[in-house]
């Protein structure tokens, strides 16, 4: 009896597969992003990665003292799970929950990150450290709200962009000629590895593009928290009063 629950638990590779497909489709999609139907299709992305999360989790598959080349090939794919529910977190439209959806893809995307790193993935600064080292080296008076903005760092910062930009331009088209072949299972197991490789390091490019946007949006959305807050406050006083 155990064993015929057992064999119809969604195995891991399926529910990464689900997960990935339905983000895919959203992002393919010509419905509008709030149509109930691409939410109740976000929803159920998000609920095969968590559980493929889990899963991964429990089966202990990657370790922090391991380099990427002892993990496996059939393995390696399972390191996109932040990434992936990082973006399908953003897919979700209410406008009541979009801080709390704005810090969790945020979370997602830097445990990815942090973890590329950790396996040196490609050669890439988290966010934030560049500002640490930024830090270091300059007047106190830049780093003030206020004080004049550097130059430097923000030339430094277009390049940056722009460079990421033209690698992941590059690795969408290694990608696409990779990919039929690893769909259709003909692939060996070096192409396997090198298309999976590849997605990690585009995955790195959409994650750091993510985290900027992501900074960008949040001061306005805490604002208009913290106003509706003052709001709600002011016409509880007027009732009061």
């Amino acid at each position: 009896m155990a064993a015929e629950s057992d064999s119809e638990l969604p195995k891991l590779s399926e529910l990464l597969d689900k997960g990935w497909q339905i983000l895919e489709e959203v992002e393919d999609s010509s419905e509008p992003p709030g149509a109930r139907e691409v939410q109740d299709k976000v929803k159920r992305g998000i609920g095969a990665l968590e559980q493929a999360t889990r899963m991964v989790s429990q089966l202990q598959l990657f370790s922090s003292n391991e380099d990427l080349e002892e993990i496996s090939s059939a393995d390696i794919r399972y390191l996109l799970l932040p990434a992936l529910l990082g973006a399908m977190t953003l897919k979700q439209v209410d406008l009541r929950h979009r801080l709390q959806h704005l810090e969790a893809a945020r979370s997602y995307f830097l445990d990815f990150l942090k973890r590329c790193q950790d396996y040196k993935v490609s050669n890439f600064k988290l966010p934030g450290q560049e500002e640490a080292v930024q830090g270091e080296n300059e007047p106190v008076h830049n780093a003030r709200a206020g004080g004049p903005p550097n130059l430097t760092a923000m030339a430094v910062q277009r390049q940056a962009k722009i460079e990421r930009y033209k690698q992941r331009k590059e690795l969408e088209n290694r990608l696409s000629g990779l990919k039929t072949s690893v769909k259709s299972g003909s692939a060996e197991e070096e192409q396997v590895r090198e298309y999976y490789l590849l997605q990690l390091r585009h995955w790195v490019c959409v994650a750091l593009e993510e985290v900027e946007s992501i900074d960008q949006e949040l001061p306005m959305v805490k604002a208009r928290e913290m106003m509706k807050v003052s709001v709600e406050y002011s016409n509880m006083g007027q009732h009061g009063g």
